[in-house]
């Protein structure tokens, strides 16, 4: 049906997603995960994923390298990109849009929230 790729390099949030995300994946979506943003580019033009739960620092290639490649891209431009990051001060936000994310979320983020956009992006599909 379609994917979700969740691109962060702590563990620990990349765990807290999937169980967030668990339940899509009892409705066909597969949720896939990337330690770094070099790693994350090469899923997202293996997968084309519908949906990415994307960090802004990450080694090898940040989060707004990462989105930006992504909606320049044709072939993956219609992906939704969530940036997450520790980060929430508007030149963040501003860098984040000019990058072309659809969406920002400040850490620690309201798994309820996440569950619900991402149920949002999906019934898209």
């Amino acid at each position: 049906m379609g994917s979700i790729l969740i691109v962060d390099d702590e563990p620990f949030v990349i765990a807290l997603l999937k169980e967030t995300l668990e339940e899509l994946e009892q409705e066909g979506i597969e949720i896939l995960a990337a330690s770094n943003g070099m790693a994350g580019w090469d899923l997202i033009q293996q997968e084309h994923p519908c949906l990415i739960f994307l960090d802004v620092m990450m080694p090898k290639m940040s989060g707004y390298e990462v989105c930006h490649r992504v909606k320049q891209d044709a072939a993956l431009s219609s992906a939704y990109v969530i940036m997450l990051t520790a980060k929430g001060q508007a030149i963040d936000r501003e860098r984040g849009a000019e990058s072309g994310a659809d969406e920002f979320v400040t850490k620690p983020f309201d798994p309820d929230y996440i569950l619900e956009r991402a149920h949002a992006v999906v019934s898209r599909i």
